[in-house]
This record gives C-alpha cells, structure tokens and sequence, in this order.
C-alpha cells in the first residue's frame, strides 16, 4: 500500500479577507499528534501501526507566489520520487493551484473532488488571479482536471456560475443535499477540503464561516463511497485565531487520519 508524505503549507499571502490561514498546518499537526486522541481512522487502520505516514513539517516558503509554487512543485516531485502519496496541510486555498499541477504534470489530468462553502473560481479575486478565491478557474484553464465535482457549495453569485459552465465544473449545492448526490468518481482522483465546506458549528476556525454547510458525517460519507486511487489531498483554510476550544483544529487531524486511511484503503497509486 502506498506511503503519505505529510506536510505544511504556512501561507495566506493570498488570503482576500483578513489573514490568519498560515498558522493552520501547526495547528493541526499539534492536534494530530496530541495524547488527546489516538491514531485510528474510522475504517479501521491507525497511522503508525498500519499506515505509513512520514511527517516532513513545513516547507520554508515566503511571501513571493511564484517562488512559493515552485517551491511546493519541487517537493511534490521529491514525493513522488520516493513512491509517497502527498497530503498536504494550508495555508490558504491557493496554494491547491501548484499542488493540482505537479500532480497533473505526473499522472495527466486528474479528477477532483472538491469541499467547500465557495466555488473558488473567481477570474480573478480583487485584481489577484492567484487569490484563493480563484485555485480552480486555474486548475481548468490549465487542462489539469478531467473532471472538477464541488461539493457544499452555498455562495454560488452570477460570475461564478458562468464560470462553472465555461469550464463544465460539476456543482453538488448544499440546498437539499444529501452524501448520494455525490457520485463515486473515477481516478486518478485529487482531493480538496477547505474547512469552511463544513458548517460553522463543527468548523468555527476559518476566516470565511457560511451557515448551512456540510456536517462531518456527510464529508465523512462522501469520502468513504470513493473508491479510486488517490494521488495527493489537501486540507485548508484553518485559522486558528478563530477556532474555539480547537475544534477545528481537531477536525483537521480527523481529516488528515480519515484521509490516509482512504489513501491506504484505496490501493496504489496510478503511475
């Protein structure tokens, strides 16, 4: 089964509203490994005894994108080198962008799963076309995914819905949902949480809370029907400053044991 590379994406250079998200891979690192919980996933497997995972920290990146994105490509290759599967932890959303193309540059297009409360796919966000709020209309542009299927989407505006057309983006909105909605999707599959997918009450630390979101258990249920090889997740927009109680910081780590499970369970990755 395949090894997991962890590791730390500390930037919110990109961040539209206030920052904050940078400080969200050690928050979720220290609940990770903290005695308060154990290392079991829900289906079945523990990280250490039965799923290999390595933790590299977080990568020493800086306040220039362009370098940033190099330098996140650059590791993903030495990832992948080594037969590793990337799981990386935001930072904000943009930093989906480079992770989404060193994947594409190694496997081709790639089908992506996507949790959010936003569409992320702005042209351009405030003049920055690289702003979290627009990783997904570059992912497109760029012929990077074969298929982009979003799920807990609840703030979709005109401009968005426009471009979810052009780019033939498959949107699962929160408005009567329900997890078999979601349809199990082929790999090579790629898989993308923002935090703020949830609702507020189980995920108050994020900088961009939308009432009505997804529970844990409906991610949960829509994570467990996936049955392709995956080959690199993240999880973003953790800001701890908001987080109560650390909840969300908690919820990270669930995630990060839920999806190497999903990982290990899943089977190799496509070469």
């Amino acid at each position: 089964m395949p090894a997991i590379r962890l590791f730390g994406l500390p930037t919110d250079i990109n961040s539209s509203f206030e920052r904050g998200a940078a400080a969200g891979p050690a928050a979720i690192r220290a609940a990770l490994w903290s005695d308060r919980g154990n290392m079991a996933s829900e289906l079945g497997p523990e990280i250490g005894t039965d799923i290999a995972l390595t933790d590299d920290g977080d990568l020493p990146l800086t306040e220039d994108t362009a370098q940033d994105d190099a330098a996140i490509r650059r590791h993903i290759a030495y990832v992948r080198e080594d037969g590793e599967i990337p799981l990386a932890l935001g930072g904000d959303h943009a930093v989906t962008f480079p992770l989404v193309e060193a994947a594409a540059a190694c496997h081709g297009p790639v089908t992506i799963l996507h949790f959010d409360a936003h569409p992320d796919l702005y042209d351009d966000f405030a003049g920055n076309p690289r702003s979290h709020a627009s990783p997904f209309a570059r992912i497109c542009e760029a012929g990077h995914a074969k298929r982009l299927v979003q799920v807990g989407i609840r703030t979709l505006n005109r401009h968005c819905r426009e471009q979810a057309e052009r780019f033939g983006v498959e949107i699962i909105e929160m408005a009567d949902f329900t997890p078999d909605k979601v349809p199990v999707l082929e790999g090579p599959l790629y898989i993308s949480i923002d935090l703020d997918g949830l609702d507020p009450s189980a995920a108050p630390g994020v900088a961009h809370p939308e009432p009505g979101g997804l529970t844990v258990r409906e991610m949960l249920s829509v994570l467990r029907k996936q049955v392709a090889p995956i080959v690199g997740a993240d999880i973003v927009e953790l800001h701890p400053v908001r987080d109560l109680g650390d909840v969300t910081a908690i919820l990270g780590a669930k995630l990060v044991r839920e999806l190497a499970a999903l990982i290990d369970r899943n089977g190799p990755h496509i070469a």
